[in-house]
Order: structure tokens, then sequence, then C-alpha cells
């Protein structure tokens, strides 16, 4: 295997999740291939989503605001690798750049912080979250419920509960458990679907450079990018976007077991379809997003992209 130049140069997010994330993958590279810390260096980079606060995702262009400027340093050569939590990753990586690796997935739920039970959240209360899909799950199951946008890191959102702003949030378990904080209810995934990658730490690098994808490669946990793959062709052949409310699950072993869901944005309306079997991962996600299509309503249709409608 040809090693590439040292150090390496790792691009990330500042957050402190982010932060904990790229040492995940220091500490794996150091594992398989014996790099001392020194080969690795971590290089912080503030994107355009941890800067704006104070609007939706979907109002300001959406996951790419997470990713462009670490894009933008990959391509330029400031960085030789970005980790992501891939969930924030655009189904379609720009041109140049490609998904060298991803991390063994870690506990894919949603954690319901405030309450014990979506059932115990008050009548009429409100509840804070930014999330689409987990807007449109809750308002499924809890029509009664308010919903109010709450953006910012963990610990942010955290606050706004402990200061009794509001009545409950949804956290990923990941991050959670990555921050070292045992908070919250977890949701069991029969009862309410994450989204698509939630829990996968991914690796991306320029399309072109053999060396870095080569040390991702004999890092990469199997299993974790098979059910990767077939939940991001989900998405893909919906063609939705940041305002889609889609949750997706899937589980990699002899066979696939995926199971998607796709919401009015209202929470009013639901489709769910699923599949158990072998094949080409993004083959079956792709199979599956037809599925739900075809049984989608209008008020669903009219959230997704003009192609798929």
């Amino acid at each position: 295997m040809h090693l590439p130049d040292f150090p390496l140069r790792l691009g990330t997010r500042a957050s402190p999740l982010a932060l904990a994330q790229s040492r995940l993958v220091c500490a794996a590279l150091e594992a398989r291939h014996g790099f001392a810390p020194d080969r690795i260096r971590i290089v912080p980079v503030e994107t355009t989503g941890d800067r704006v606060q104070d609007r939706p995702l979907a109002e300001i262009g959406g996951k790419a605001l997470w990713t462009k400027e670490l894009d933008r340093a990959l391509l330029s050569g400031e960085v030789d690798f970005a980790v992501h939590s891939m969930k924030d990753v655009e189904t379609a990586l720009p041109p140049g750049i490609a998904l060298a690796g991803v991390l063994e997935r870690a506990d894919p739920r949603d954690r319901l912080v405030g309450a014990e039970s979506l059932e115990q959240i008050a009548q009429g209360a409100l509840v804070g979250t930014s999330s689409p899909r987990r807007a449109a799950q809750l308002l499924n199951r809890r029509p009664d419920l308010r919903v109010t946008s709450l953006r910012g890191n963990v610990d942010t959102r955290l606050r706004q509960i402990a200061e009794g702003k509001l009545a409950a949030t949804f956290l990923a378990a990941a991050g959670l458990e990555r921050l070292g904080k045992a908070v919250g209810t977890a949701l069991p995934l029969e009862q309410w679907l994450p989204a698509a990658s939630q829990g996968i730490v991914g690796i991306t690098c320029r399309a072109d450079d053999g060396a870095t994808r080569d040390l991702f490669e004999a890092v990469t946990h199997g299993p974790s990018l098979t059910s990767l793959l077939a939940e991001r062709a989900v998405l893909e052949g919906l063609g939705g976007s940041c305002s889609t409310a889609v949750a997706v699950h899937a589980m990699a072993g002899a066979k696939i077991r995926l199971t998607a869901q796709l919401f009015s944005p209202d929470g009013r309306e639901r489709v769910e379809a699923s599949a158990f079997a072998e094949g080409d991962p993004r083959d079956l996600g792709l199979a599956l997003a037809q599925d739900l299509l075809s049984r989608a309503t209008p008020a669903i249709r009219a959230s997704l992209s003009p192609v798929s409608r």
C-alpha cells in the first residue's frame, strides 16, 4: 500500500461532537495502521451551518451548509480527508470528492429528552426540533403537540429543556454517547425510525487520492457501509431535500433488512415500505423508494422534488 505524505490533515467542523468523531477516526487509523498520534493533524473548519443558527437549514441552503467549506478545503488541498456525520452529508457528493470509508455504526436511534415517552409529553406542549422528519413523526403520533424550530449544539438544546422553555426535544443517541451524555429515552426502532445514515461516521477524500482511499478501506466496517448505501439510495430514489420528512433504517447481514417511512410535512399522512433481500444495497434502496412513491399521497408528493412527483 502506498502511504500518503505525513502528517495527514483531517478536516472537521469545530463543534465538540465533530471533534469527538474526529478522534474516533484518528484512533481507528492508529489501531489499524499503527500510526503515531503526531501523524494526524486535526484542522477545524468553521461551516456556514455552524455560523447561522437562527433559521432552519431548508431556508438557507440545506445539508451543504455543514459540508461545503470542508469540500472546498479538500479540493484546494488544505486538508487530506474530512470527517462527517453521514446523516448531514448530501446524497450526491460534489464532483472530485469520494467516500473513502465509514466507521462501525453507533446506536442509530433518536433519544427523547424531557419526557419518559412520547405519550407522557403533556397535552398541547411545545416540542423543539428543526428536523422535518422528527416534526412529522411526532405530529403523526401526537397531533395535539406544537413544534417549534430548535437549532444549536447539544448543550444549547439541553439547556432549553432544563430551563423549561420546551417540554421535550430529540437528539441522536450516537451523538450523546460520543459526548458522554447519558440523557433521554431511546425510542425503539420499530416505533420510530431514524434519519438515513444516523450514527455513521464517514470519511471523504479527493476522488483521485488513491493512497488515502486505501488507508480508509482497511478501517471501513462492511455492514455499516452496506446499511449506509441502502439508506442513502432511498433518499436518492425519492429525490427529496432537507425539507422532506423521510425516515429509514437498514440492517445488513446475509440479507439486508430495509424499512422506510415517508410523511407529509404536517405528519397527517404516512406511507411505509420494507424489504428483506440479498443483492446490491443501492438497488434495494432505489426499489424501496419507488415503492414509497407509488403510494405517496398528494400532500406527501408536494414535499418532494418536481422530478419525483
